[in-house]
């Protein structure tokens, strides 16, 4: 069984396309979701596919191994980050060594970095003249979308693109690419 925790902090919509695609995968499961805010979207959707979900406070992430100490214990394989805006602290890189992932709206190294995020990814590309546009899947390390690079994919900005309907076309290449990726990830666990 490969078991998955996913962090997230908004509506949730990766955290769903990701569940729904294993739903069907006797060998993967969605054991967790962890949410740092409070109304979150993410937390509905968790608990409507029955999936358990633990509220993360500053404190208990950052100055405590609480939430490595709980992933530990729920032998969890791989952490998926979908739409997660805090850094992740050594204690938990250490106990995950390249099991941590991250999607980013946007080309890296191009428009990542700490508070680029959401719609200012896509109003920084729009500002900035930029041709193409996509998705990046990476490994989490200690600085904001600088882990090494697993997949991208890439998409072209129209000559009238503006950052709205930007956003509809990356998430399109999310929910397509997200989990196809995840589940490239866990096999090339196994096979190490």
């Amino acid at each position: 069984m490969n078991r998955i925790a996913i962090f997230a902090s908004g509506s949730g919509t990766n955290m769903q396309r990701i569940a729904e695609y294993f739903s069907d995968n006797p060998l993967v499961e969605i054991s967790v979701v962890l949410c740092n805010k409070p109304g979150a979207g993410v937390i509905q959707r968790a608990y409507n596919l029955n999936i358990p979900v633990i509220m993360i406070d500053r404190e208990n992430f950052y100055h405590s191994e609480f939430i490595t100490k709980v992933l530990l214990e729920k032998e969890i394989d791989l952490i998926v980050l979908a739409g997660f805006l805090w850094l992740i602290p050594d204690h938990l890189l250490k106990a995950f060594p390249n099991r941590i992932i991250n999607i980013h709206p946007a080309l890296l190294p191009k428009y990542g970095g700490k508070g680029m995020f959401g719609s200012k990814v896509h109003e920084a590309v729009i500002a900035a003249g930029e041709s193409k546009s996509g998705i990046t899947i990476h490994y989490v390390n200690e600085h904001y979308d600088e882990g090494a690079v697993i997949f991208q994919q890439a998409l072209s900005i129209e000559p009238n693109e503006t950052a709205y309907s930007l956003v509809t076309k990356i998430h399109q290449l999310e929910y397509r690419y997200f989990p196809e990726v995840i589940e490239n990830v866990l096999g090339s666990m196994k096979s190490n």
